[in-house]
């Protein structure tokens, strides 16, 4: 398992290094929606990550926000966002990442979320303790609500706008702050080495959370996660330090 993190942080850090690159630069705009921005460097950004594993690992596939590559039923699926806050990279916001996680069956055992504008590295694989930059990492142990940092995401649908906006108003009255950072990824990073108490979000992804939900769990938090019913391949998440009543259910 460890040459398997070892490739992904390899990749992580290669994908990152071409989103620096290539950041405040002159960007190719694939496709634009009223809440979404879709970049060329998306793209090629998955296609490094995506030659840089399946060179090493031929018989696994990749389950991408890019599109997907090999057989998806393979014993082993490597879930990639290659960059997590593309609006963000877009308006020159320097807060994005690049999200890799290898999924075994129904199991995911190795996580790796870097922050190229930070130089931040957050990793971790099943068994281990996660670190950020080599270093271990736990969840916040804070067990009052009004005390809480946490974030809130609403998405990109106004379906799922319309599902967190009654749920940022329920927080924001009951916790210390509430952040919109706009990076899945780097909420659940940041919740599990105890910036933030919580990440809750009403449609996401699962190549925004596969990597987090492993640091976090593995940092002694808890990823309560549901596949919505009404939005095939989107979640809901509360994704905190465990010691927190958020008064919501999903």
């Amino acid at each position: 398992m460890t040459e398997f993190l070892d490739v992904a942080i390899e990749a992580a850090r290669a994908a990152g290094q071409l989103l620096r690159r290539n950041f405040a630069q002159p960007l190719v705009v694939n496709s634009a929606e009223q809440h979404d921005i879709k970049l060329e460097i998306d793209v090629r950004t998955q296609e490094l990550i995506t030659t840089m594993l399946l060179e090493r690992f031929p018989q696994h596939a990749l389950y991408g926000e890019e599109g997907i590559v090999g057989d998806q039923t393979a014993e082993y699926q490597w879930i990639v966002d290659p960059l997590d806050g593309t609006v963000n990279y877009f308006y020159g916001i320097p807060h994005f990442c690049t999200s890799i996680a290898l999924r075994q069956r129904d199991e995911i055992i190795v996580g790796v979320i870097y922050d190229p504008m930070r130089n931040e590295l957050w990793s971790g694989m099943k068994g281990a303790a996660p670190t950020l930059d080599g270093n271990a990492i736990r969840v916040s142990p804070r067990t009052v609500l009004a005390e809480a940092v946490l974030s809130v995401g609403l998405s990109k649908t106004a379906l799922t706008i319309g599902a967190g906006l009654p749920l940022l108003q329920h927080m924001a009255t009951r916790v210390r702050k509430c952040r919109l950072m706009g990076s899945a990824a780097l909420d659940m990073a940041y919740v599990a080495c105890g910036r933030f108490d919580a990440y809750i979000e009403q449609g996401v992804s699962l190549w925004d959370i596969a990597a987090g939900s492993l640091l976090i769990t593995g940092a002694g938090g808890t990823v309560d996660m549901h596949e919505r019913k009404d939005a095939p391949d989107k979640y809901k998440v509360i994704a905190s330090n465990g010691l927190l009543d958020f008064g919501v259910e999903l």
